[in-house]
């Protein structure tokens, strides 16, 4: 299978990329940071570097890697656990805007299956709200056309 995975070169990211690879999957590994893109060939991926806010850049990026399923492990959290509510409204956006964008980009090129993270907890306020929004964007495809949502990755790695 051909996966397109934005958010590669983060925390869940990069351990997900050799896990597909290892699997026999194909896999693109999206960053916005140019310098991480040898990382993520270290891997086995094929690095693309995009920023989910430049939609038409995006939309090129994922049509010319052809994908099967496109899986959503993008974040914008503060490296330091203390920084992170002050800089909450970053991650918002991404699961606002960045999250439409994906699903937009997966729908134009055809790709039969998106995969989102989510989180397991409830958020209080704007950062529920924003996390709510993320999980009906990605969940809203399942009936209407060909991309069937997950928040589960079992299906793609062996076990």
């Amino acid at each position: 299978m051909r996966i397109f995975v934005a958010g590669a070169s983060g925390v869940i990211g990069v351990r997900l990329v050799p896990l597909l690879v290892a699997a026999g999957h194909d896999v693109a590994g999206m960053t916005r940071s140019a310098g991480k893109a040898d990382a993520l060939r270290g891997l086995g991926g094929e690095p693309v570097v995009c920023d989910v806010y430049a939609a038409a850049a995006l939309n090129e990026a994922v049509a010319r890697f052809r994908p099967d399923a496109v899986m959503h492990q993008l974040t914008d959290l503060a490296d330091e656990a203390d920084k992170i509510p002050a800089l909450g409204a970053r991650n918002d956006r991404m699961r606002r805007e960045g999250t439409r964008n994906l699903l937009a980009a997966a729908r134009a090129a055809g790709a039969g299956r998106i995969y989102a993270q989510s989180i397991a907890w409830k958020l209080p306020g704007e950062r529920g709200v924003a996390v709510a929004e993320h999980e009906r964007g990605a969940r809203r495809r399942r009936g209407r056309d060909p991309l069937r949502p997950t928040l589960r990755t079992r299906y793609l790695l062996p076990g």
